[in-house]
């Protein structure tokens, strides 16, 4: 998943070493001149720190090109448009979060998404939605700003009831059970995707925990019209449009497809989640 976003990284470090060397200055020369360590300097330029903004900027004036700073903060934010650190995105809110997401949702016809471990955002409860951004809040130590962040996930889910709009989505067995809530808002919750599964708009796939697969599931991701994929993993998205990519997780995408079950099928496997719930 870092790939593409270490190859980025990789080339701006290149561009900012030419202009060290073009400035005729050491890796300690330009160190001194920023009022950095040299190793700072190096991680730089090797790729094994990701510039922030007035780290170019003082790389700009330290070797007396400061006209530059612009040209390599763009190639910074094209770095960044892609590959989105979420402590990064968090420091804006829940909310700014949520709404870019929300602007994508409404330029988008058809949705393939595949979730592993939770209950897709454009299903969630607003309790459910609050449990799962609550934790994943704190494991980035950022925790303001919730509940603007609930209220924009749960506006995208009226796109559901638009006949504009297609959702293909697959959800791994194991999402059902995930305790990342209490057994109460996880019930409620579970009625909730029966109810959506009889939706005109939704086509709901859920995979069994016993299925055959033919790729072994990995990172959620959201594909946009075959325009736009938007991928999660612990510590970032990425934001991928090349066509290249988008086949991919098509290609990905219908493999875990041909896993699924659907229709009554899916709803047999949620009725006896939930069941287990009221039993347990």
């Amino acid at each position: 998943m870092s790939t593409d976003f270490q190859q980025a990284r990789n080339a701006l470090g290149v561009r900012l070493r030419e202009l060290r060397t073009e400035g005729g200055l050491t890796v300690r020369g330009l160190a001194a001149e920023c009022g950095w360590a040299p190793s700072k300097v190096s991680k730089l330029e090797n790729g094994k720190q990701t510039a922030k903004p007035v780290d170019l900027d003082a790389w700009a004036h330290g070797v007396g090109r400061p006209e530059l700073a612009v040209e390599l903060k763009g190639r910074l934010a094209g770095l960044e448009s892609t590959y989105r650190s979420w402590r990064r995105q968090l420091a804006g809110g829940h909310r700014a979060v949520q709404d870019a997401l929300g602007a994508q949702h409404e330029r988008t016809r058809v949705f393939r998404g595949f979730s592993a471990s939770v209950i897709p955002g454009v299903f969630q409860t607003s309790e459910y939605a609050r449990s799962v951004l609550g934790r994943y809040a704190e494991l980035h130590g950022v925790v303001r700003d919730i509940e603007a962040g609930v209220a924009s996930r749960v506006r995208r889910q009226e796109g559901l009831y638009s006949q504009d709009k297609r959702y293909h989505v697959l959800i791994g067995e194991a999402a059902l059970h995930a305790r990342v809530c209490s057994p109460g808002v996880l019930a409620d919750q579970l009625d909730r995707l029966m109810s959506v599964n009889g939706l005109s708009t939704v086509r709901l796939g859920i995979i069994p925990l016993a299925a055959d697969v033919r790729v072994a599931s990995g990172d959620d991701f959201w594909i946009h019209d075959d325009r736009l994929v938007i991928a999660e993993s612990w510590h970032a998205e990425m934001w991928l449009d090349s066509a290249e990519d988008v086949a991919l997780y098509r290609k990905v995408w219908n493999a875990l497809a041909a896993a699924a079950v659907d229709g009554r099928a899916a709803h047999h496997i949620i009725a006896r989640t939930r069941a287990g719930l009221e039993s347990a």
